[in-house]
């Protein structure tokens, strides 16, 4: 079983890692919520597809879907836009350096929503780590170092908090569903929510068709980064808790960097290799990698039904 988290953790990872790449080629072209509105859209197709081919059914109109309709909009329809549009003035590989407080948020959160994920002297000290190294990576963007950078750090730390609390409430509310149902009704409802406002603010229609690049990116960020990713995360959130998933951020930032620096050409300066060592640094220690505990821990209940 530990085993089999662990490479489902490794290939979660492998497939949101190179996300922050898509989405950086993409929104060069694509305006952020229509590139969201294309990437969930297409995801929903997908695996509804997949959901029908292995005979399953949406399920019945019921207290469910107030659970889906809740994770769609702070898992997907909002923090998808954070990420697009933040990365507009960021560098992929910051943005992936960033998405590594998720744990930290979701540690704090599961706190107070988890009967059996307190925090301890130890995970706050952990907390505390990770956040001087978000410090580190967002003084440069005060002081002018970096130039433009300020709204899209602040949309991406946002977007990684609201994923902390997608977490721990799928977590609590979407266990014990069928394969694949969870994660199509959450891209169809994401859909609902982005197409009017898209046609409303951005107004695709009336822009220059994107190049073949940009549109391959957007493809490649729904298939790989939302429709297969998402299947693979829900399976994993029935195997192993929030904290646990939210490990996958140790190996997303190793991907997202890599790919901009060498792909993109992007620069990686002294901030965000320190910022991201305590991050990392942090993030281990509330997942107490240092004290012994196991990778797996005991399934955990909800302290509210």
């Amino acid at each position: 079983m530990k085993w089999k988290n662990l490479l489902l953790l490794i290939f979660l990872a492998a497939l949101w890692g190179p996300s922050f790449l898509f989405i950086k080629v993409a929104v060069a072209e694509i305006p952020p919520i229509t590139l969201v509105l294309g990437r969930v859209g297409i995801a929903a197709v997908l695996l509804y597809l997949i959901l029908r081919l292995q005979n399953g059914r949406l399920p019945a109109i019921g207290s469910v879907w107030k659970h889906l309709a809740f994770v769609a909009l702070i898992h997907n329809a909002i923090p998808f836009v954070l990420f697009s549009w933040g990365e507009q003035y960021i560098d992929s590989a910051l943005a992936s350096i960033l998405n590594g407080t998720v744990p930290l948020f979701t540690i704090i959160l599961a706190h107070f929503l988890v009967a059996d994920d307190r925090l301890t002297p130890t995970k706050v000290v952990g907390v505390l780590i990770g956040f001087v190294g978000m410090i580190i990576l967002v003084a440069p963007s005060f002081s002018g170092g970096i130039q433009g950078a300020t709204g899209g750090i602040l949309a991406i730390t946002l977007a990684s908090f609201l994923y902390g609390i997608a977490l721990v409430y799928g977590r609590n509310h979407l266990r014990g569903l069928k394969p694949m149902v969870a994660p199509t009704g959450q891209m169809l409802l994401a859909t609902l929510y982005l197409l009017p406002v898209a046609l409303i603010v951005e107004r695709p229609f009336s822009l220059p068709p994107p190049s073949s690049q940009a549109i391959l990116a957007m493809l490649a960020l729904a298939v790989f980064g939302t429709a297969i990713a998402f299947a693979v995360y829900y399976k994993l959130l029935e195997r192993a808790d929030a904290s646990y998933v939210s490990m996958t951020t140790y190996v997303i930032p190793v991907f997202g960097v890599i790919l901009g620096v060498v792909v993109l050409d992007e620069q990686l300066t002294w901030p965000m290799i320190i910022g991201c060592g305590f991050i990392i640094f942090g993030v281990m220690i509330v997942n107490g990698l240092f004290n012994g505990v196991r990778l797996m821990r005991p399934k955990q209940e909800p302290l509210l039904p």
